[in-house]
């Protein structure tokens, strides 16, 4: 399916490359969004174009609020593995312990606040899929690193640690999701139907609530539920005591939104060691691009074994794929 632009999407982006100021470029980019079709074959134009308003938007803001004041670290983490999930929260709230119970990464842990004071990026395996995971520094009303909004929107989800071992816990957390809030990345336990506004990001949230072995922590546990149930999905955990952790990592996959498709060649086995990830939802179009971005153009036809009728039934570009199923391309 193709995107179809029409020619007033082409006009306004010739306005945006002449555009000299980043409140034209804004205002162009705004114009774009407005005129650009929303469907599925536009989805990718609609993550791009997305992200650059967002930046713009950025730039403008930073504009008005005066002279940027110069930060002596920039960080980029290339994203690797099924997606991205960044953790956020308070200070002390274990992100740092959980990150090296779920990978290999060695932040240093300490018992007292800013311990992190650099994102730092572990993988994490889960089956036979890998997840990155970054720990970002600690948000506070009065304090939050200028790099966090920059990885808040290339993420594909959040985890959002709240200490049940501080009375304070719940509170300190609705501090971090306002302060992300103001720089324009919501976190939400799912991502709206309709987006009308490119400049918000939503961020897919798992609300973890850490420390349930500490003293009164089963009833902060009650008061926490009754703040958030009904915006996060909610898991509980014990990181120093490594409880809850292989359920949650198959709530970090889940939270993804993804299904594994297992690729095969013709005349061969299926390889069921190294899947293929796509959203929920995804057809074997989405699946052909992923194995390789020619291969969705030259594409004939597929055999699919799975969710097929019958096994190794010759499928359309638009069969809708599920978890595990096994996919020939033909081209």
């Amino acid at each position: 399916m193709a995107v179809n632009l029409p020619p007033q999407y082409h006009d306004a982006e010739a306005e945006y490359k002449k555009a000299r100021t980043p409140e034209e470029k804004l205002v162009a980019l705004k114009k774009m969004w407005v005129i650009l079709p929303k469907h599925k074959a536009s989805e990718k134009v609609q993550v791009i174009l997305k992200t650059k308003i967002s930046e713009v938007s950025d730039e403008v803001e930073q504009i008005k609020s005066g002279p940027k004041k110069q930060s002596p670290n920039s960080y980029k983490i290339p994203k690797q593995g099924a997606g991205q999930i960044v953790f956020v929260g308070p200070p002390n709230a274990g992100k740092s312990r959980l990150l090296t119970r779920l990978t290999k990464a060695t932040p240093e842990v300490a018992p007292y606040p800013f311990t992190t004071r650099e994102p730092v990026p572990g993988m994490m395996d889960w089956e036979d899929v890998k997840l990155q995971l970054i720990d970002l520094p600690p948000i506070t009303a009065d304090f939050c690193e200028p790099y966090i909004g920059d990885f808040t929107r290339g993420a594909d989800a959040a985890v959002l640690m709240l200490d049940l071992g501080d009375d304070d816990g719940p509170f300190t957390v609705e501090t971090v999701i306002e302060r992300l809030k103001a720089l324009r990345r919501i976190l939400v336990g799912k991502r709206p139907e309709v987006d009308d506004d490119p400049t918000v990001f939503y961020l897919p949230t798992l609300l973890v609530c850490n420390k349930i072995d500490a003293e009164g922590a089963a009833d902060r546990l009650e008061i926490v539920r009754e703040m958030f149930a009904d915006k996060f999905p909610i898991h509980v955990i014990s990181a120093e005591k490594s409880e809850g952790l292989d359920e949650l990592k198959t709530l970090l996959f889940k939270l993804l939104g993804l299904i594994r498709v297992y690729g095969k060649m013709p005349g061969k086995p299926a390889d069921m060691t190294a899947p293929f990830t796509i959203p929920i939802g995804g057809t074997v179009m989405d699946f052909a691009e992923r194995v390789h971005a020619d291969f969705a153009e030259g594409l004939k036809s597929a055999k699919v074994w799975g969710s097929a009728a019958f096994d190794g039934q010759t499928v359309k570009r638009d069969h809708v794929l599920v978890e595990h199923d096994v996919v020939e391309l033909h081209l």
